[in-house]
């Protein structure tokens, strides 16, 4: 049987790619929407559905230990994300733009930060925060997650930095702009999306983590996390699931935030580095 001229064959190896995109997604996400749903269970054990109810929402939200975890959850997250912005945009940049004998040498102590064990970092920074003597639990905690998350924002800076150039910066230089003026209103806007995405991921990382956070802790200082899993201890109720969804909620307005200053940093980028170089 001939089709006919004005309607293009089946392609079948495209039909495939879009039933095996559908099952990734769905091995993805399930698991979120699973939790989702089950958040709003109002039987007293998780697994057992009984009927949709909200109230374990309010009795997350009403409970001053959950509410308090999460306030020092989102302050060490903030902390740390400046911190490893500071220092991993500058040492993105260096690696990009300044390469020498060093390069290699700083290369591979970051690789090594971020493939090692989380567990032996953790007993690590446990012992060398002691021993400089940084006893407060919020500063040990920004900075412990920092340490990993700063080497994060190192690569995704340096990717960046090696495929815009230095273009636009020699040309800043040549119309008499100093260094420092030529970093803040040329350099930076160009690698706005990575310093962006080096802060969500940072804030995500901190926000989420476990493993360092159970070893630098100190006592009132206890994370979201940490809350999570200690509550698991006496039975997973529904709470623990509406607690998840809150974290989930917060990762979500943080994306939701990138990708709004995303959407702007891209439109008004391009201005804002003429604006630069003119003035």
């Amino acid at each position: 049987m001939n089709l006919p001229a004005n309607r293009p064959a089946p392609s079948y190896g495209r039909l495939l790619l879009q039933v095996w995109l559908g099952v990734v997604f769905l091995f993805l996400f399930l698991p979120i929407f699973v939790i989702v749903v089950y958040s709003f269970n109002g039987g007293r054990n998780l697994y057992v559905w009984t009927e949709w109810s909200a109230h374990w929402y309010a009795e997350a939200i009403g409970n001053p230990r959950a509410v308090g975890a999460l306030w020092v959850s989102l302050r060490i997250a903030i902390l740390n994300s400046l911190i490893a912005v500071a220092l991993g945009v500058l040492a993105g940049i260096a690696l990009a733009r300044r390469k020498g004998v060093w390069t290699s040498p700083y290369l591979a102590l970051i690789f090594v930060i971020l493939c090692i064990p989380e567990l032996v970092s953790a007993i690590g920074q446990m012992i060398w925060l002691d021993r400089i003597g940084l006893f407060n639990g919020l500063a040990r905690l920004a900075v412990g997650h920092s340490l990993f998350n700063m080497a994060v924002v190192a690569l995704v800076v340096k990717a960046r930095a090696e495929g815009v150039g230095e273009t636009l910066e020699q040309a800043a230089g040549d119309l008499g702009a100093r260094p420092w003026r030529a970093f803040i209103d040329v350099t930076l806007p160009m690698m706005f999306p990575a310093v962006l995405a080096g802060l969500l991921l940072s804030f995500t990382f901190s926000f989420d983590d476990v493993i360092i956070s159970l070893f630098v802790q100190r006592p009132g200082t206890s994370t979201f996390p940490i809350y999570i899993l200690s509550s698991m201890k006496a039975g997973l109720k529904g709470d623990v699931a509406a607690l998840a969804v809150m974290t989930l909620m917060v990762s979500v307005v943080g994306i939701a935030v990138a990708a709004l200053l995303l959407a702007r940093g891209s439109s008004g980028t391009k201005s804002k580095t003429l604006g630069g170089l003119i003035g």
